[in-house]
Parts: C-alpha cells; structure tokens; sequence
C-alpha cells in the first residue's frame, strides 16, 4: 500500500489509466472569461464514459492490487460516481464488485453502476451511513474495500486530472477543484505544488457540507451533523483522515457555494457550453465569482455529470424562476367581458411571453367586485420582470409576484 504522494507515482498512475479514460481537453471559455476577468479554462471530467474523473482513483487502486486481493472481490461505497468508475473498472478486470448506495442517490447513478455488473446494495441517507455498511459487508464477506477518497493510490490517480492540466497549460495560475471527501484535492493539489509551488490550488465545497472547511479550521477531521445539499456526489459529513495532512499542506484556500449558486453555474453551462454538470461538477464554476483575482489562467475542474432527468428538470425550473425568467404574477379584475383581453395586450406590448394562464372567480365572496387572474410569464430576466409588474401596476390591476409552480 502507497504510504507517500510522489511525482513518480503520478507519472505512472496517468500512463496506466489512460486504458480507461477518454481525452478531456480542456475548453476555453470565453464567457466566464468575460464575467471574472480572467482566462477561464474548464477541466470536462463530465465527458468521461462514465461521467465522472472517479474511474481514474478506481482504476489505479486495483492495477496495485495483488491477485490475492482482487480474487476477494470489491465493495466500496459512493453517491454514485466512485461507484461507477470501481464497477467499470472490476468489470475490465473479470472482478466482482459491490456498491453500497445511499439509499437518496439518484437513479441514473444506480441503474449505471448495475449496468458494469456491479451488485448494489441501497443503505443510509448519506454517504457516511453506506460507507459504514460497507466496512460490515467487507468484513463479513471477506472484500476487499475500495476506499472512494481516503486512499493515497485512490488520491494519485485522482491526481492525474491536474497531470493533464499541465500538459495543456504549463503555465496555470489557479486550479479550482471540488471536494466531497477530498481523494481529488488532494492528489490534484500535490502534484501540482509539486511541479508549481506558486500555482494557487483552491478548494470548492457546498455551504451545506463543509466538512474539509470545517476540519481545516479546527486542525484536525471534524465530522458534521449533516450534510444537506443538491450537490449529492460532494454531500460527506466526514473528510479523509489519511489524506487530510496532504490538503492541510497543499491547498491554499477552501471557500463555499450555496445551492442557489450552483442552479445558476448549471443555466451558465448549459447555456454557454451545451455542457450538462451534476451540483459537485459545478462548484468550480459557481466558486469563479468569489475570486478576487485578474488576468490568470484559471483551471476549473468539472468532477462529473451523472445527473438524472428528474433533477435537471427541478433544477432548471428553479434556475428560471431564480433569475426572473419564469415568474407568475396575481391581477385582480372586474367580472365582466372583456377584461382577460386588456392584460393580453398590455403584457404583449411590454415582450411578455404567457406560459400559463390560471383563472380564479372565487377569490372574493362578492364574484360582481372582482375576480384573480394568474398568469405565468417568461421574461427575459429581472429587469424585464419588473417592467412588467411596472405596467400592470400602473393600469391599475395591483399585481402581486407569487410563487410559481409549472
């Protein structure tokens, strides 16, 4: 077993999983260039075939296995994407795998991992509880366990994204990395101070799962009561104890994102990129605006895309009305004829577009007063949004904003 981070181990772990792996080049963009002030590259890991950088830890880990230990078969546990990358990974060398899930965890991630053979085993709200169930199994059945991040082979071949980064971009000033539990920061971190010692090496965690933060500040691993956040694949209570010397060392800065962040990173790239990134993969991008820095070359490290339909669609909506692109607005109306064509053309004369239209002639115990009318519209943003409301207001139909549900 690896007991210290080399640049001779990360050369070696970035030849071997290139038998696995598919170029992500890095993409120049043009927009968040534009947004910071910088030179803006992104890091696609979403685009691996299986959606995630976690294939290269996996993949790694087991090429340092003995036969004896890969004849035990695998277990590991995951949110989903380290459980795709060790399924696929098993699955390319004849191994038997199982995955303990939480039992939260989208069911693309799930289905996925099913689909490289892998046996999936469901357990507890958050990773901590599946990784618990996980050491049980093992020890019951004998498995060799695959640590998903507090592994020092798991964190090199993690590591072997910032390898690539290089390559492409000899002259990176920051490197913006996500972290759940900290497998990636950390080999991401080391090899890069090891080649750069000035290059900045920033760490991205969801507001509502700070626990490398958390440790950092007190000195030592510290676990959270709870880890909330959309951000599921970075969504750990714990940080890595075998690994957290190397970020303490290593990492620069930890900073964090709250959720409504991260649906307005995913409208960015899917708007700008035609890029599709789960909530951690985002953190990297949502974390740009919180850079007091100018003209450098900034790498930011997409971890995965594994997203399910359901989510995206959730977080889309969400996105819509978080931006004032969606948003329905209550006019009150006399009951008589007449009245719905007025607000049609006052909102078409002001480039409203009606989504939905709800009518309600029991708002008032009195139908001959007045009567509601809810109308779901699509603007361009908030300044659009509140000229409309401007102008319904001002002829007199008290608009009110209310919540929107599509």
């Amino acid at each position: 077993m690896l007991t210290e981070l080399s640049l001779e181990k990360f050369k070696e772990a970035a030849e071997i999983v290139k038998n696995v792996t598919v170029p992500t080049n890095l993409v120049y963009s043009d927009y968040f260039s534009k947004q910071t002030g910088n030179k803006i590259y992104i890091k696609p890991e979403n685009l691996q075939f299986t959606g995630a950088y976690k294939v290269r830890g996996a993949y790694y880990k087991i090429s340092q296995l003995t036969e004896e230990e890969r004849a035990k078969g695998l277990i590991t546990a995951s949110a989903g994407n380290h459980a795709q990358g060790v399924a696929n990974a098993a699955k390319m060398y004849g191994i038997k795998a199982t995955i303990v899930m939480p039992t939260g965890t989208p069911l693309i991630k799930v289905n996925r991992t099913k689909s490289y053979g892998a046996d999936v085993v469901l357990y507890g709200n958050v990773y901590d509880e599946a990784c618990e169930e996980a050491y049980r199994l093992a020890k019951e059945y004998g498995y060799t366990f695959v640590h998903p991040f507090d592994d020092l082979e798991v964190a090199t071949g993690q590591g072997t994204v910032a390898v690539e980064v290089f390559d492409e971009l000899p002259d990176v000033d920051y490197i913006l990395v996500p972290i759940g539990g900290g497998g990636l920061a950390c080999g991401v971190a080391a090899l890069a101070k090891m080649i750069n010692p000035k290059v900045r090496v920033i760490g991205v965690e969801p507001a509502g799962a700070n626990c490398m933060q958390s440790s950092i500040r007190e000195g030592h691993v510290v676990s959270l009561p709870t880890a909330v956040t959309i951000a599921d694949g970075t969504a750990v209570k714990t940080p890595g104890t075998v690994i957290f010397p190397y970020i303490q060392k290593y990492v620069d800065e930890i900073i964090t994102v709250e959720d409504s962040e991260l649906i307005d990173a995913f409208l960015d790239m899917v708007e700008n990129h035609k890029m599709v990134c789960e909530g951690s993969g985002l953190l990297t991008i949502a974390a740009l605006k919180h850079l007091e820095c100018w003209d450098k070359n900034i790498v930011s490290i997409i971890s995965g895309g594994n997203l399910d339909i359901i989510t995206m669609s959730s977080i889309l909506q969400h996105g819509l009305i978080q931006r004032g692109r969606i948003f329905t607005v209550s006019v009150l109306l006399p009951d008589k004829p007449g009245q719905l064509e007025g607000v049609a053309k006052l909102i078409a004369a002001n480039q409203g577009n009606v989504v939905k239209l709800e009518h309600n002639q029991f708002v008032s115990i009195n139908r001959n007063a007045e009567v509601e009318l809810r109308i779901t519209l699509e603007a361009f943003g908030e300044e659009h949004k509140h000229n409309i409301v401007a102008a319904l207001d001002k002829e007199g139909y008290k608009p009110r904003v209310v919540r929107t549900n599509l």
